[in-house]
Parts: C-alpha cells; structure tokens; sequence
C-alpha cells in the first residue's frame, strides 16, 4: 500500500510540474505575441499622398492635383489611430503637381509666392477622441489653423482621410487675388463669369505597413 501510495504522489507531482510548464509556455508564447502586436502598424512617407480640389467658375468647376511629395518619419502604433496620431509633416509647394505645367507654375508664383514663409506647409495631426476623427494643425503662410479631417479605414491598412479648407483661414485671400488675376480668362464659365473658389477640398491616402 505503501508503495502504490508513493507512486500515485509521484505521478501527480510529475502532472502538476508538466502542466506549470504548459502554463509558462503558454504565457510565454502570449507575452511575444503581445509584444509582436504592439507596433504592428507603421506609418511611411513613402506610402502616403496627399491630394487637393480646388475650384473654378460660378459652376465650381474642380480642378485636381496633388502633392508629389510629403516627408515625416516612420511612425509606428498598435492601431491605425495610434501610428497617425502626433504625426508630424512637411510638404514642400514646389511638388505640386496637377498635370497642367502652365496651371501648376501659376501655382506657385501667384499663389505660393505671395504668402510668407510658404517653402513647405506643415502640421500635425491628433486623433479626437470626442468626435472619433482627426484634427490637422496646418502651418501655411505663417498662420497655424486647425481642420477636423474625416477618416476611413479599407482592408485594415488602407487610410483616407479626408477635409475641406478655405484659404481665409491661414490670411491668404491675397495670394488667392494675386491667382484670380492670373487666372482670369481661364477662370470664366459660360456665364463670362471669372471666379476663383476660396475652398479647397483635401484628401490624404495612406498605407500603414507592419
């Protein structure tokens, strides 16, 4: 009896042992997963485009473009919000790009041109929690204002964010005369009307790599 009772202790002390291990290895395996899925998401310049509506005519007739360029560094997060959020960025004007040579030359000698320190337009974007969007503090003539960006989510790593701007806001409605002037002719719908819209649509595409 002796014997079978020692042999019945040993067998659930080798049970307990085996299944601690399982446990710890169990936990183990939790604890690099976690750690793998804590900066699964990275933002890159390189994936990133930022493109922009703006508008002609009395009819408001859009005319498209985007930016060649936009630079920030790598921003890694747990989630879409997360790697987004605190981004900072600068895009230079000089990569404004709508198909037109002659449109986007107007572009920045006439518009461009004619504000202060407008190199590069810059910003930030923060995550609001309240209204579940994004806010862009953007930099542009000297000014800083901020615009609530809608944000969308496609295939878990596709972003779009997108907002609408009217240059009074950063004190451009200058620059925007200095291009109705240029514009002039071209501005005219079938109204004879020239006009040169102070909004401006925009858009950001990204791609959030692992």
């Amino acid at each position: 009896m002796k014997k079978i009772s020692l042999l019945l202790i040993a067998g659930a002390l080798v049970l307990t042992t085996a299944c601690k291990n399982e446990k710890k290895q169990e936990n183990q395996t939790t604890t690099k997963e976690e750690t793998k899925v804590t900066e699964n998401f990275t933002a890159k310049a390189e994936a990133t485009a930022v493109y922009w509506t703006a508008y002609k005519t009395t009819a408001k007739t859009p005319v498209k473009g985007k930016f060649n360029i936009v630079k920030f560094s790598d921003k890694k997060g747990s989630s879409v919000i997360d790697a987004l959020d605190g981004l900072e960025f600068s895009i230079p004007v000089s990569s404004i790009f709508s198909k037109d040579e002659s449109r986007d030359s107007k572009l920045k000698e006439f518009f461009f041109a004619a504000m202060d320190n407008t190199e590069f337009i810059t910003g930030t974007l923060h995550y609001n929690k309240e209204a579940k969007n994004f806010i862009a503090n953007i930099t542009m003539n000297g000014v800083s204002h901020k615009t609530p960006l809608s944000f969308n989510v496609e295939q878990e790593r596709r972003v779009t964010l997108k907002g609408n701007i009217n240059v009074k806001d950063w004190d451009a409605l200058g620059a925007l005369e200095s291009l109705h002037k240029a514009c002039f002719d071209l501005h005219k719908g079938p109204d004879g009307v020239s006009k040169t819209w102070e909004e401006v649509a925009i858009e950001v595409s990204t791609f959030l790599r692992e």
